[in-house]
Protein backbone atom coordinates (compact mmCIF):
# COMPACT_ATOMS: atom_id res chain seq x y z
CA UNK A 1 0.00 0.00 0.00
CA UNK A 2 1.38 3.38 -1.02
CA UNK A 3 0.78 6.66 0.81
CA UNK A 4 -1.06 8.40 -2.03
CA UNK A 5 -1.43 12.19 -1.92
CA UNK A 6 -3.33 14.21 -4.54
CA UNK A 7 -2.44 17.90 -4.13
CA UNK A 8 -4.57 20.92 -4.99
CA UNK A 9 -1.70 22.50 -6.91
CA UNK A 10 -2.02 19.78 -9.59
CA UNK A 11 -5.75 20.33 -10.21
CA UNK A 12 -6.70 23.78 -11.46
CA UNK A 13 -10.43 23.37 -10.95
CA UNK A 14 -10.02 22.09 -7.40
CA UNK A 15 -12.51 19.49 -6.24
CA UNK A 16 -14.57 20.06 -9.40
CA UNK A 17 -11.69 19.08 -11.68
CA UNK A 18 -12.69 15.99 -13.73
CA UNK A 19 -9.04 14.92 -13.76
CA UNK A 20 -9.18 14.76 -9.96
CA UNK A 21 -12.08 12.30 -10.03
CA UNK A 22 -10.12 10.15 -12.50
CA UNK A 23 -7.04 10.28 -10.24
CA UNK A 24 -9.09 9.31 -7.20
CA UNK A 25 -10.57 6.31 -8.98
CA UNK A 26 -7.13 5.27 -10.25
CA UNK A 27 -5.72 5.30 -6.70
CA UNK A 28 -8.72 3.37 -5.39
CA UNK A 29 -8.16 0.72 -8.05
CA UNK A 30 -4.42 0.38 -7.46
CA UNK A 31 -4.15 0.83 -3.68
CA UNK A 32 -7.65 1.12 -2.26
CA UNK A 33 -7.33 4.67 -0.92
CA UNK A 34 -6.05 8.19 -1.52
CA UNK A 35 -5.57 11.48 0.35
CA UNK A 36 -6.52 14.92 -0.99
CA UNK A 37 -4.37 17.69 0.51
CA UNK A 38 -4.40 21.46 0.12
CA UNK A 39 -7.96 21.80 -1.22
CA UNK A 40 -9.31 23.07 2.15
CA UNK A 41 -12.97 22.80 1.15
CA UNK A 42 -16.06 23.94 2.99
CA UNK A 43 -18.78 21.51 3.95
CA UNK A 44 -20.74 22.18 0.76
CA UNK A 45 -17.71 21.36 -1.39
CA UNK A 46 -17.05 18.18 0.56
CA UNK A 47 -20.68 17.12 0.16
CA UNK A 48 -20.37 17.85 -3.57
CA UNK A 49 -17.36 15.53 -3.84
CA UNK A 50 -19.28 12.77 -2.06
CA UNK A 51 -22.15 13.26 -4.50
CA UNK A 52 -19.78 13.16 -7.49
CA UNK A 53 -18.18 9.89 -6.32
CA UNK A 54 -21.35 8.11 -5.18
CA UNK A 55 -24.49 7.51 -7.21
CA UNK A 56 -26.36 6.83 -3.98
CA UNK A 57 -25.47 8.18 -0.53
CA UNK A 58 -26.08 6.22 2.67
CA UNK A 59 -25.82 7.03 6.39
CA UNK A 60 -25.20 5.64 9.85
CA UNK A 61 -28.45 6.08 11.81
CA UNK A 62 -26.53 6.70 15.05
CA UNK A 63 -24.69 9.79 13.70
CA UNK A 64 -25.76 13.42 13.42
CA UNK A 65 -26.04 14.97 9.96
CA UNK A 66 -23.78 17.82 8.90
CA UNK A 67 -25.42 18.14 5.45
CA UNK A 68 -27.75 16.16 3.19
CA UNK A 69 -24.79 13.98 2.18
CA UNK A 70 -22.47 13.96 5.21
CA UNK A 71 -22.36 13.25 8.95
CA UNK A 72 -20.13 14.12 11.88
CA UNK A 73 -17.81 11.42 13.26
CA UNK A 74 -18.13 11.17 17.05
CA UNK A 75 -16.99 7.88 18.58
CA UNK A 76 -15.50 8.78 21.94
CA UNK A 77 -11.81 9.23 22.65
CA UNK A 78 -10.44 5.68 22.73
CA UNK A 79 -8.83 3.73 19.87
CA UNK A 80 -11.15 2.23 17.25
CA UNK A 81 -10.48 -1.19 15.73
CA UNK A 82 -10.19 -1.84 12.01
CA UNK A 83 -13.47 -2.23 10.12
CA UNK A 84 -15.27 -1.38 6.92
CA UNK A 85 -17.93 1.28 7.40
CA UNK A 86 -21.47 -0.07 7.88
CA UNK A 87 -19.99 -3.53 7.44
CA UNK A 88 -22.79 -5.13 9.45
CA UNK A 89 -25.58 -3.68 7.33
CA UNK A 90 -27.23 -5.17 4.23
CA UNK A 91 -26.04 -2.32 2.00
CA UNK A 92 -22.38 -1.81 2.67
CA UNK A 93 -21.01 1.39 1.04
CA UNK A 94 -18.51 1.06 -1.81
CA UNK A 95 -16.83 4.38 -1.01
CA UNK A 96 -16.14 6.12 2.29
CA UNK A 97 -14.76 9.67 2.47
CA UNK A 98 -13.45 11.53 5.52
CA UNK A 99 -12.98 15.29 5.81
CA UNK A 100 -10.73 16.70 8.55
CA UNK A 101 -12.14 20.21 8.80
CA UNK A 102 -9.92 20.75 11.85
CA UNK A 103 -7.22 18.16 12.53
CA UNK A 104 -6.12 17.12 16.00
CA UNK A 105 -2.79 18.52 17.18
CA UNK A 106 -1.86 15.12 18.64
CA UNK A 107 -3.20 11.57 18.26
CA UNK A 108 -6.42 10.45 16.52
CA UNK A 109 -4.60 9.24 13.40
CA UNK A 110 -6.90 7.26 11.13
CA UNK A 111 -5.55 3.76 10.54
CA UNK A 112 -5.93 2.05 7.18
CA UNK A 113 -5.34 -1.60 6.35
CA UNK A 114 -5.52 -3.27 2.95
CA UNK A 115 -7.75 -6.33 3.27
CA UNK A 116 -6.04 -7.87 0.24
CA UNK A 117 -2.74 -7.90 2.14
CA UNK A 118 -4.43 -9.40 5.21
CA UNK A 119 -6.04 -12.13 3.10
CA UNK A 120 -2.76 -12.92 1.33
CA UNK A 121 -1.08 -13.39 4.72
CA UNK A 122 -3.55 -16.09 5.84
CA UNK A 123 -2.43 -19.70 5.73
CA UNK A 124 -4.57 -22.29 3.92
CA UNK A 125 -6.49 -23.34 7.03
CA UNK A 126 -7.43 -19.77 7.92
CA UNK A 127 -8.38 -19.02 4.32
CA UNK A 128 -10.68 -22.05 4.28
CA UNK A 129 -12.33 -20.99 7.54
CA UNK A 130 -12.97 -17.39 6.44
CA UNK A 131 -14.20 -18.35 2.99
CA UNK A 132 -17.50 -19.32 4.64
CA UNK A 133 -20.51 -17.10 5.02
CA UNK A 134 -20.75 -15.36 8.39
CA UNK A 135 -23.88 -14.42 10.36
CA UNK A 136 -23.89 -11.19 12.36
CA UNK A 137 -26.48 -11.04 15.15
CA UNK A 138 -27.29 -8.23 17.59
CA UNK A 139 -30.20 -6.35 19.18
CA UNK A 140 -31.02 -2.97 17.62
CA UNK A 141 -33.08 -0.30 19.43
CA UNK A 142 -36.27 0.76 17.65
CA UNK A 143 -35.07 4.26 16.81
CA UNK A 144 -31.84 3.11 15.15
CA UNK A 145 -33.29 0.39 12.95
CA UNK A 146 -36.17 2.62 11.89
CA UNK A 147 -33.77 5.45 11.01
CA UNK A 148 -31.74 3.08 8.87
CA UNK A 149 -34.79 1.68 7.10
CA UNK A 150 -36.21 5.16 6.46
CA UNK A 151 -32.99 6.05 4.62
CA UNK A 152 -32.71 2.80 2.66
CA UNK A 153 -36.34 2.13 1.68
CA UNK A 154 -37.34 4.07 -1.46
CA UNK A 155 -40.96 4.64 -0.38
CA UNK A 156 -40.30 6.43 2.95
CA UNK A 157 -38.02 9.11 4.34
CA UNK A 158 -38.82 9.41 8.07
CA UNK A 159 -38.64 6.83 10.90
CA UNK A 160 -42.26 7.56 11.89
CA UNK A 161 -43.39 6.25 8.48
CA UNK A 162 -41.91 2.76 8.97
CA UNK A 163 -44.45 -0.08 9.04
CA UNK A 164 -44.00 -3.84 9.19
CA UNK A 165 -44.84 -3.93 5.48
CA UNK A 166 -41.73 -1.81 4.79
CA UNK A 167 -39.62 -4.14 6.96
CA UNK A 168 -40.80 -7.20 5.05
CA UNK A 169 -40.31 -5.49 1.67
CA UNK A 170 -36.72 -4.59 2.58
CA UNK A 171 -36.06 -8.11 3.83
CA UNK A 172 -37.35 -9.59 0.56
CA UNK A 173 -35.35 -7.13 -1.57
CA UNK A 174 -32.06 -8.00 0.14
CA UNK A 175 -31.75 -11.72 0.98
CA UNK A 176 -29.74 -12.91 3.96
CA UNK A 177 -31.63 -10.91 6.60
CA UNK A 178 -33.65 -12.22 9.52
CA UNK A 179 -35.14 -10.64 12.64
CA UNK A 180 -37.22 -11.15 15.77
CA UNK A 181 -39.30 -8.14 16.84
CA UNK A 182 -39.64 -7.53 20.59
CA UNK A 183 -42.39 -5.87 22.62
CA UNK A 184 -40.30 -2.76 23.32
CA UNK A 185 -39.85 -2.13 19.57
CA UNK A 186 -36.26 -3.38 19.44
CA UNK A 187 -35.37 -6.29 17.23
CA UNK A 188 -32.80 -9.04 17.18
CA UNK A 189 -31.28 -8.67 13.74
CA UNK A 190 -29.37 -11.32 11.81
CA UNK A 191 -27.45 -10.75 8.60
CA UNK A 192 -25.43 -13.15 6.48
CA UNK A 193 -22.29 -11.54 4.99
CA UNK A 194 -19.12 -12.56 3.16
CA UNK A 195 -16.15 -11.74 5.42
CA UNK A 196 -13.90 -11.99 2.36
CA UNK A 197 -15.14 -9.98 -0.61
CA UNK A 198 -14.14 -8.69 -4.02
CA UNK A 199 -13.13 -5.04 -4.30
CA UNK A 200 -15.63 -2.90 -6.19
CA UNK A 201 -12.68 -1.24 -7.95
CA UNK A 202 -9.89 -3.79 -8.48
CA UNK A 203 -11.87 -7.02 -8.19
CA UNK A 204 -9.20 -8.49 -5.89
CA UNK A 205 -10.30 -10.58 -2.91
CA UNK A 206 -9.68 -9.17 0.56
CA UNK A 207 -10.49 -9.73 4.23
CA UNK A 208 -12.83 -6.74 4.56
CA UNK A 209 -15.46 -6.78 7.30
CA UNK A 210 -16.24 -5.37 10.76
CA UNK A 211 -15.06 -8.28 12.94
CA UNK A 212 -12.07 -6.32 14.31
CA UNK A 213 -14.02 -3.12 14.70
CA UNK A 214 -16.00 -1.13 17.24
CA UNK A 215 -19.56 -1.16 18.52
CA UNK A 216 -19.51 2.39 19.87
CA UNK A 217 -23.19 3.13 19.22
CA UNK A 218 -24.47 -0.44 19.07
CA UNK A 219 -24.64 -3.67 21.03
CA UNK A 220 -21.52 -5.79 20.32
CA UNK A 221 -22.55 -8.38 17.73
CA UNK A 222 -22.19 -12.14 17.81
CA UNK A 223 -20.33 -13.53 14.80
CA UNK A 224 -20.97 -17.12 13.72
CA UNK A 225 -19.56 -18.86 10.64
CA UNK A 226 -21.59 -21.13 8.35
CA UNK A 227 -20.16 -24.29 9.94
CA UNK A 228 -21.89 -23.26 13.19
CA UNK A 229 -18.74 -22.16 15.04
CA UNK A 230 -18.52 -18.79 16.76
CA UNK A 231 -15.76 -16.32 16.01
CA UNK A 232 -13.92 -16.24 19.35
CA UNK A 233 -12.22 -13.28 21.07
CA UNK A 234 -8.88 -15.10 20.84
CA UNK A 235 -9.33 -15.57 17.12
CA UNK A 236 -10.18 -11.91 16.66
CA UNK A 237 -7.05 -10.88 18.57
CA UNK A 238 -4.86 -13.14 16.42
CA UNK A 239 -6.19 -11.53 13.23
CA UNK A 240 -5.96 -8.07 14.80
CA UNK A 241 -2.23 -8.61 15.48
CA UNK A 242 -1.68 -9.85 11.94
CA UNK A 243 -3.57 -6.90 10.43
CA UNK A 244 -1.52 -4.44 12.49
CA UNK A 245 1.61 -5.52 10.60
CA UNK A 246 0.14 -4.11 7.37
CA UNK A 247 -1.64 -1.10 8.90
CA UNK A 248 -0.67 2.49 8.07
CA UNK A 249 -1.70 5.83 9.56
CA UNK A 250 -3.15 9.03 8.13
CA UNK A 251 -1.61 11.97 9.98
CA UNK A 252 -4.28 14.55 9.33
CA UNK A 253 -3.75 18.17 8.34
CA UNK A 254 -6.53 20.77 8.35
CA UNK A 255 -8.69 20.40 5.25
CA UNK A 256 -7.50 16.90 4.27
CA UNK A 257 -9.94 14.48 2.60
CA UNK A 258 -9.34 10.73 2.54
CA UNK A 259 -11.21 8.50 0.09
CA UNK A 260 -11.33 4.74 0.77
CA UNK A 261 -12.50 1.70 -1.16
CA UNK A 262 -14.79 0.39 1.59
CA UNK A 263 -14.98 -3.02 -0.06
CA UNK A 264 -11.23 -3.51 0.38
CA UNK A 265 -9.63 -1.17 2.93
CA UNK A 266 -10.52 -1.37 6.61
CA UNK A 267 -9.99 1.70 8.76
CA UNK A 268 -9.86 2.58 12.45
CA UNK A 269 -8.37 5.22 14.74
CA UNK A 270 -5.63 5.69 17.28
CA UNK A 271 -6.66 7.12 20.65
CA UNK A 272 -7.53 10.82 20.68
CA UNK A 273 -5.11 12.95 22.69
CA UNK A 274 -6.45 16.28 21.39
CA UNK A 275 -10.27 16.35 21.30
CA UNK A 276 -10.34 19.75 19.56
CA UNK A 277 -10.91 18.33 16.11
CA UNK A 278 -13.75 18.03 13.60
CA UNK A 279 -14.00 14.99 11.33
CA UNK A 280 -16.87 14.36 8.92
CA UNK A 281 -17.86 11.33 6.83
CA UNK A 282 -19.70 10.80 3.56
CA UNK A 283 -20.30 7.41 1.98
CA UNK A 284 -22.30 5.60 -0.65
CA UNK A 285 -22.43 3.20 -3.56
CA UNK A 286 -20.94 3.52 -7.03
Amino acid sequence: MKYNILRQSDFGAGLDDPDLLDAIRADLTSDGWTLLRGFRPGMAQFAGLVSALCSRVTFDPARNHSSDHTQMVDAGLGPIGLHIENGNTPRCPDIVTFFAERAAFEGSQTTICDGVQVWDSFDDARKARWSQKMTVERVLPELLWKRYLANEHPAISRPEEVTMAHVLQFQQALPGQGFDLHEDGSLTYRLSVDPVRASAFSGGMGFANAVLGPSHNYQPPRYRLADGSDVTPDEIEEIRALAETVTHEINWQDGDIAVLDNTRVMHGRRAIADADRNLFIGMGSL
